[in-house]
């Protein structure tokens, strides 16, 4: 074998490791499994002295009289029957030995020093092994158990054939729940019900092909594996050195490239696991089980995350990575929890301006130039998600035959949002730009300042240092109020098309549960799902979710306040884009008021903005009579932005029934019949 890596095992032993298994290694599992057929030959040896009628052709239907006495006779095979099988023993011990001083690795022993594995352990995973290598041993293992239908190995087949005693409850503890067997799945127990001496025993896939040479993945890490491009950062090196001492580390904020960089740094190898590519199908413990032997098999670092992508109810699973003993790096959004393991874990919180420089990540994604573009700055991305969304947006561009431009990348971002979000809100892809916006010029200063502090604030944070002692969150909040029909839901449009996001809507039939506590539930899974999601988060209707908190006068206003303290706790902490919409602003909470970036009160448009609003509603391509007369609609009816736009659609319908332009008798019966379905009062024109 040509050697291609060099690894050191935990016991300090150099192995050459290789895509191909060596010779050696082969051996050395055949040597073993020779001397697992010649303990199988001495029991079958003695079992065929002792028994009585051998040639019963109802053996395995009933018991007789002369099978219970030999029952009830000790198991105890004769010592020169096992001499063939510990002469075996000690020459591939010895042949194992002299292969390893030449470098060679043995993957056999590479298992038993990785999991910490005793004789009697590495006797147990080669006994239940036999059948899958060798497909004698089904028949030999039926005859053995005197029931032919029982074809794998049991525990007191193992310690029959190791010369174990079941009474011994160290013998015992190596099939146990807490052994090292069961901890790791390298021998799984099947038929639990059964008595636990008599349960087949059998070894995943997964580590009969490692032992064989076959280093493919476990199908259960199938496009969760990925070779991440290593991120340095500040906190690299000091990471990096607690890797190397065996310590756990969470990198909150950070990027799975920064655990790969820490990693490398350690001089490790890492394993890169991207639970933001788990489907919701999988099972998240059988992923983190996987990802965990995988790492042991291949001696390598397990560097896993976002922890926040797996589903809700995944405690056992980040339980099951926390508490594994080799050193691992996970990397999340959300708080570490200490209860998740009593091993302690150093936790990193990356720095708010390195969390927020975008134009870095850009560049180290391979964007050039591009890079520079402010367009891009809002975007939330890791490196990773950046060099992905830059190979979309090359797709895109060599669709048009045309150099990639910033609308490209952003279509490439855009293409990485989950869908989990969607079923908890309204996706909206937003056909209106700030220009569109008729308002007052101060109010239209505040809604484009919503666009401002998005674009920019990783640049204020990074470059200045302002707002990086801010204990809240680093998103933007904004607060649209004014009568129905103003705009807000517009104006949010406008903002989420400038940045170049997507709306999500967020439906409160789907967030509001009548069920104390259902509703904080409900709107966290909002919150957790949008911080994955480059987009801004839409609340209509806010006061209904963030109404003023009221005297304690019985149990509903206790819960209900609770419910609202919570909301504003949690507004802080959220890091994206969000805008919330209220025909009530008085109604809101003062203290969630304070909590805002900013605050816009949408007015009704005056005759100079109705007149617009007319002229818009009508569109460019709609022909129009001659006797249309805008300017006198705009200066007798008050109505709001959203009353003259549906007047227009309706008058629009109107026209092209009668197969002629829009005139103002179209107009006016339009306006009629608005001005009555919000039961106000018509007053035809003089």
């Amino acid at each position: 074998m040509t050697a291609t890596e060099v690894a050191t095992d935990p016991d300090g032993s150099r192995v050459t490791t290789s895509g191909e298994q060596s010779d050696h290694s082969l051996e050395y599992l055949r040597a073993r499994l020779a001397v697992v057929e010649a303990r199988v030959k001495a029991l079958v040896a003695w079992r065929r002295a002792s028994d009585p009628d051998p040639a019963d052709p109802y053996r395995g239907v009933y018991v007789g009289d002369a099978q219970v006495d030999r029952l009830l006779t000790p198991t105890v095979i004769p010592d020169e029957l096992m001499d063939g099988a510990i002469a075996r023993l000690a020459l591939a011990e010895r042949a194992a030995d002299e292969a390893e001083a030449e470098g060679h690795e043995l993957r056999l022993r590479s298992l038993t020093r990785r999991f910490g594995l005793d004789g009697l352990a590495v006797e147990a995973v080669l006994i239940a092994l036999a059948p899958d290598v060798d497909s004698r041993f089904e028949k030999l293992y039926g005859y053995l158990h005197d029931d032919l239908t029982r074809r794998r190995a049991s525990p007191n087949l193992v310690l029959e054939l190791t010369g174990s005693s079941p009474l011994d409850h160290r013998c015992r503890a190596t099939f146990g729940p807490a052994s090292a067997l069961a901890r790791h799945a390298l021998v799984v127990p099947e038929s639990v019900d059964r008595p636990a001496l008599t349960r087949a025993l059998s070894v995943p896939d997964r580590v009969v092909n490692y032992l064989l040479g076959h280093d493919e993945p476990d199908p259960r890490l199938d496009g969760l594996l990925h070779r991440v491009r290593p991120v340095p950062d500040e906190h690299t090196a000091g990471v990096g050195r607690a890797v190397a001492g065996g310590g756990h580390c969470y990198l909150r904020g950070s990027s799975l490239g920064a655990g790969v960089a820490a990693v490398e740094a350690a001089g490790a190898r890492p394993l890169t696991v991207d639970f933001g590519f788990r489907s919701t199908e999988q099972d998240a413990i059988s992923v983190v089980e996987a990802a965990l032997l995988e790492a042991r098999l291949q001696n390598l670092v397990l560097v896993a995350g976002p922890i926040d992508a797996l589903p809700e109810g995944s405690t056992e699973a980040v339980h099951r990575l926390a508490s594994d003993d080799r050193a691992n790096v996970l990397v999340g959004v959300g708080a570490w929890d200490a209860s998740w393991s009593r091993r302690p874990r150093l936790v990193i919180e990356a720095s708010v301006a390195a969390g927020l420089d975008r134009r870095r990540k850009w560049r180290e994604a391979g964007a050039g130039e591009l890079a520079e573009e402010t367009s891009l700055h809002p975007f939330r991305v890791t490196v990773d998600q950046a060099e992905r969304a830059l190979q979309v947006a090359r797709l895109n561009a060599l669709r048009y035959d045309r150099e990639v431009a910033v609308d490209d990348v952003m279509t490439g971002v855009r293409a990485l949002n989950a869908p989990s979000l969607e079923r908890l809100a309204r996706r909206v892809v937003p056909s209106v730009r700030l220009d569109d916006l008729v308002l007052p010029p101060a109010i239209f200063a505040l809604v484009a300042e919503i666009e401002l502090r998005a674009r920019h604030r990783a640049d204020v944070s990074a470059r200045y240092g302002l707002g990086v002692g801010r204990s809240d969150g680093k998103g933007v909040t904004a607060l649209l109020t004014g009568p129905p029909g103003t705009g807000k839901t517009m104006a949010a449009e406008a903002v989420a098309s400038s940045l170049g996001f997507d709306l999500y809507v967020v439906d409160l039939a789907t967030v509001v549960d009548k069920y104390i506590g259902e509703t904080e539930k409900q709107l966290e899974r909002v919150f957790r799902e949008a911080e994955g999601v480059n987009g801004v988060l839409f609340f209509d209707e806010a006061d209904a979710l963030f109404g003023k908190r009221s005297e304690v006068s019985d149990a509903k206003d206790r819960y209900a306040n609770l419910e609202i303290a919570y909301l504003l706790q949690r507004m802080e902490t959220f890091d994206g884009v969000t805008v919330l919409a209220t025909n009530l602003g008085a109604n809101l909470d003062e203290a969630f008021l304070r909590r805002l970036d900013v605050v816009a009160e949408l007015p009704l448009p005056d005759a100079a903005a109705r007149l617009q609003l007319w002229d818009r509603s009508l569109g460019q391509r709609l022909p129009r009579a001659a006797d249309v007369n805008l300017e006198m609609l705009a200066e007798r009816y008050e109505l709001s932005g959203g009353h003259i736009r549906n007047i227009g659609l309706l008058a629009a319908f109107l026209a092209l029934e009668d197969d002629q332009p829009v005139a103002m008798s179209h107009l006016l019966t339009a306006l009629q019949r608005e001005l009555r379905k919000s039961g106000r009062l018509y007053q035809p024109p003089s």
